[in-house]
C-alpha cells in the first residue's frame, strides 16, 4: 500500500472511530511503528489529528465540521443571485464538443442549468443532483461517477469513484469550494469530497473553481488544490479586491462576476 492510500485509510478510521491507537495501526497496516508515527505527524501538520500517548484523536473543529455544512439543498438558497453570476460566467467557457468534469455543489448545480444549450456535450459528474439537471439536455452525454452517497450533498464518493474518475480525460473540470485561503489554497470539509475534487483536478486539462464572496479568507480542514493547480477562479465584486489580487499575482486567472450594484438596487 502507498504512503498516500496508507493514510487517507487512517484518516477514515479517525472519522469513524475519532481516535486510532498506534499498535492497532502497525498491525491493520503491516508497518512499522515508526512508520505509523511518521504518518501522524504529517496528519497532525494537516490539522485532523491531534497525537497523544499511543495514539492520536480527531481535532475538535474536524468532528464539528463534520455536522456544520448545511445540506446542498439548503446551501441553493444561499447567494442565489451571486451563483447565478458565477455559474453563468462559467458557461461561456465551455462549447459544443466539449468533455466536462463537475462536482456536486450548490453553484456546480448552478452551472448545470446553464449548460442546456450546448450541443454534443459531455458530462461526468458524481453529482446526483448535476447529472439530473444536464440529463434536461437531451444532446448531452451524462456518465455518473459511482461510489457511495453522501446525502447532505448528494455526491458519490471513495476509492471506487476516484478510480473511475483515472479513467478520464476533461477538458474542463468545473470545482467548487467549502475554503479559499491564501495560505493554503482551496479546501474542502470533508475529507471524501476533498479526495474526489483532487483526481477531477487531475482529470482535468483546465481547472477552474467556483466560489461566492462567503468561501474567501475561511480555511477549510483538508486542502484539495494549491494556487498551482488551478487556472481560472470566477467569483463575484463582492470579494476583497485586494485578496483576488495577490490570487492573481499567484497564477491564477480569475473572473469577477458583477453583483454588487444589483444587490444595492435591491436594498434601495
Amino acid at each position: 500500500m502507498f504512503v498516500a492510500q496508507r493514510r487517507r485509510k487512517i484518516k477514515e478510521l479517525l472519522i469513524q472511530e475519532r481516535s486510532v491507537k498506534v499498535a492497532d495501526l502497525v498491525k491493520t497496516f503491516s508497518v512499522s511503528e515508526e512508520t505509523i508515527r511518521r504518518d501522524l505527524s504529517q496528519l497532525e501538520r494537516e490539522g485532523i489529528l491531534r497525537k497523544d500517548y499511543g495514539g492520536a484523536i480527531l481535532v475538535e473543529d474536524f468532528r464539528d465540521s463534520l455536522s456544520s455544512v448545511p445540506p446542498v439543498q439548503h446551501r441553493v438558497q444561499y447567494f442565489t443571485e451571486e451563483k447565478e453570476a458565477i455559474a453563468e460566467a462559467a458557461a461561456s467557457l465551455v462549447g459544443p464538443g466539449d468533455i466536462v468534469v463537475m462536482d456536486a455543489g450548490s453553484t456546480t448545480l448552478c452551472l448545470a442549468k446553464h449548460l442546456g444549450g450546448i450541443d454534443a456535450l459531455t458530462v461526468l459528474t458524481n453529482g446526483m443532483n448535476v447529472a439530473e439537471q444536464c440529463s434536461q439536455n437531451e444532446n448531452a452525454n451524462v456518465f455518473v461517477i459511482g461510489g457511495k452517497l453522501i446525502r447532505k450533498s448528494m455526491s458519490l464518493v471513495g476509492s471506487q469513484a476516484e478510480g473511475e474518475l483515472r479513467k478520464y480525460n476533461a477538458d474542463i473540470a468545473f470545482l467548487g469550494a467549502s475554503g479559499v485561503s491564501t495560505n493554503r489554497g482551496f479546501g474542502s470539509f470533508d475529507l471524501y469530497e476533498a479526495e474526489m475534487k483532487k483526481a477531477m483536478v487531475a482529470a482535468g486539462r483546465k481547472v477552474v473553481i467556483l466560489a461566492d464572496h462567503s468561501k474567501f479568507e475561511k480555511q477549510a480542514l483538508i486542502s484539495f488544490a494549491s494556487f498551482k493547480d488551478v487556472d481560472v477562479l470566477i467569483t463575484s465584486d463582492l470579494v476583497d479586491p485586494h485578496l483576488l489580487r495577490s490570487i492573481e499575482q499567484a497564477g491564477v486567472r480569475v473572473i469577477v462576476c458583477s453583483v454588487r450594484g444589483a444587490l444595492l438596487r435591491e436594498e434601495a
